[in-house]
């Protein structure tokens, strides 16, 4: 069993843990990314529900990474997620 995800205030992460081939990974990403990639119209988001509510692509990123040969802890950059598609007008 994993532990459960949490803000770390003194790195300004949410750090977390993905199971890839049954072995639990840490992984961790900045606010400053997950409000940028996520919601960058907001003010007042907050990193950890941020990340709950996108965390099915943040440990698919994780494992990406996992299984290319990154080592833990995990650091998810922009460039490891993709931004959520634009509304079209």
């Amino acid at each position: 069993m994993t532990p459960s995800a949490f803000f770390d205030l003194a790195s300004g992460t949410v750090r977390f843990w993905v199971d890839v081939d049954q072995v639990p990974v840490g992984a961790m990403i900045s606010k400053e990314t997950l409000h940028y990639r996520y919601r960058p119209d907001r003010m007042d988001d907050v990193a950890l529900e941020t990340y709950s509510a996108h965390v099915a692509a943040l440990h698919a990123a994780v494992r990406l990474k996992s299984r290319g040969g990154a080592r833990e802890p995990i650091i998810l950059r922009p460039a490891d997620i993709c931004p959520p598609p634009r509304w079209v007008t």
